[in-house]
């Protein structure tokens, strides 16, 4: 029977593309219009705003088999991405694979596979399901105390900059996102101040006019992480500065702990007086927000660039996905494999600069080993069924953030290339 994937952004695309080319039947449904997940800018579940430019460099974040054209920028914008994307799916004839404008509403345990419900049309049973769906789509909205008189959006929300025009603008959150749309506002508001709580490493896009994360992908073999970071967290302060500097928390973390800003405009900002920091919010009154340090500000729009929920909204019981309700995320081997062998896959949930759109095609190749090895090969596919279930016995890491989804870019292709390897024996 055929393998359902849910969703066609980057990881769902790379997902019908492996099962494929293995032979293997497959079906993809997208509830957007067309291809490209958060890359289709404009579709209700994109989180891509106006100004969005890839933070990896073009080199390491296309698919490897299909590079993007030389004569593009080194950190393409969002629109170019996008047609990427398009490209992609002509190229290897998936756009007759993928289903669009279908949603799935639920996903059901039935018989030895699972049974999907859709938002129109029968229901069908799949053998397998890859999940693609992506998780920058629900955005986290923190509580905060009192009630405030002027206008509180999440950044999930935030396309132009045009709706800070004039106004006293407040961004809380200090990853990748809350530094872009503090420069958007820049340019735009009256009065923009920037609510910080932890601290966090910055990293230029460029060293000597080539994109600086090209040095890492080049590496013949493997420095472990922390060494890593040792060796590298002295010269990004020589190059960039210590974030503490600019009035920033310093870090807590190592380097590769954690996806670094790759954003220097946003310091030269903080340099230059153009934004003002604060501490986290405290509470709300009325037209101020009041911080933790006692600080009061007036301002007339709050943007919440603080991150966002993994949900399955159409899988009723997430414990299929071995979910640990501490970090409110499924705990998988290799971010792909539950603890059961149910014929759930997940692709596409994982964080950490560097993985790109190679190593989510990594992460689908090598379901398509499994599911082929199921049938064909047993022993292969028990030895990693073993493997599976050893590693979940095992203590989660503490090094793989608030969620447990962080890899380490490099070890982590290489362990997906080592057990498609054992698989295809």
């Amino acid at each position: 029977m055929t393998t359902l994937v849910i969703g066609a952004g980057p990881a769902g695309l790379a997902a019908v593309k492996s099962l494929k080319e293995a032979g293997l039947p497959v079906q993809g449904v997208e509830k957007n219009s067309d291809v490209g997940g958060q890359w289709l800018y404009g579709a209700p579940p994109s989180a891509v705003y106006a100004s969005t430019h890839l933070i990896s460099s073009k080199g390491t974040t296309a698919y490897a088999d299909f590079p993007m054209p030389p004569d593009w920028p080194a950190y393409p914008h969002q629109s170019l991405v996008s047609d990427y994307f398009k490209s992609f799916a002509k190229h290897f004839d998936l756009y007759s694979d993928i289903e669009f404008n279908r949603e799935v509403r639920s996903l059901e345990p039935h018989g030895e596979g699972w049974r999907a419900t859709f938002n129109e049309g029968p229901a069908h049973d799949y053998t397998s399901v890859i999940i693609a769906n992506g998780h920058l789509s629900d955005p986290l909205m923190p509580k905060i105390a009192g009630t405030f008189d002027g206008k509180v959006m999440h950044a999930k929300d935030y396309k132009t900059p045009d709706i800070f025009d004039g106004k006293r603008v407040l961004v809380v959150g200090m990853g990748n996102t809350g530094c872009d749309i503090v420069v958007d506002a820049i340019h735009r508001a009256k009065k923009v101040l920037w609510s910080v709580r932890g601290g966090n490493h910055f990293t230029p896009k460029f060293l000597a006019g080539k994109p600086a994360d090209e040095g890492n992908h080049k590496a013949k073999f493997v420095i472990p992480k922390w060494l890593r970071s040792r060796l590298h967290e002295p010269v990004l302060r020589f190059l960039v500065g210590p974030p503490e500097r600019f009035g920033l928390p310093k870090p807590e973390h190592r380097l590769y702990d954690r996806t670094p800003i790759v954003n220097s405009l946003v310091l030269q900002h903080l340099g230059q007086g153009d934004v003002a920091l604060r501490k986290p919010i405290g509470e709300f009154r009325g037209n101020k927000v009041v911080f933790t340090d006692g600080a009061e500000d007036e301002v007339d729009l709050v943007l919440l660039a603080t991150g966002y929920e993994i949900t399955f909204p159409f899988l009723a019981d997430l414990n299929a996905l071995s979910w640990q309700h501490d970090a409110k995320a499924p705990r998988l081997f290799l971010n792909v494999f539950p603890k059961d062998d149910n014929g759930l896959y997940v692709a596409g949930l994982l964080e950490g600069a560097g993985v790109g759109w190679p190593g989510r095609a990594l992460q689908s190749d090598l379901i398509a080993a499994y599911i082929k090895a199921k049938q064909s090969n047993s022993a292969a596919a028990s030895d990693f069924r073993h493997r599976i279930e050893a590693w979940h016995a095992r203590a989660p890491e503490k090094d793989r953030g608030g969620h447990g989804i962080f890899v380490d870019f490099l070890q982590y292709k290489r362990d997906l290339k080592r057990e498609i390897a054992r698989l295809s024996v």
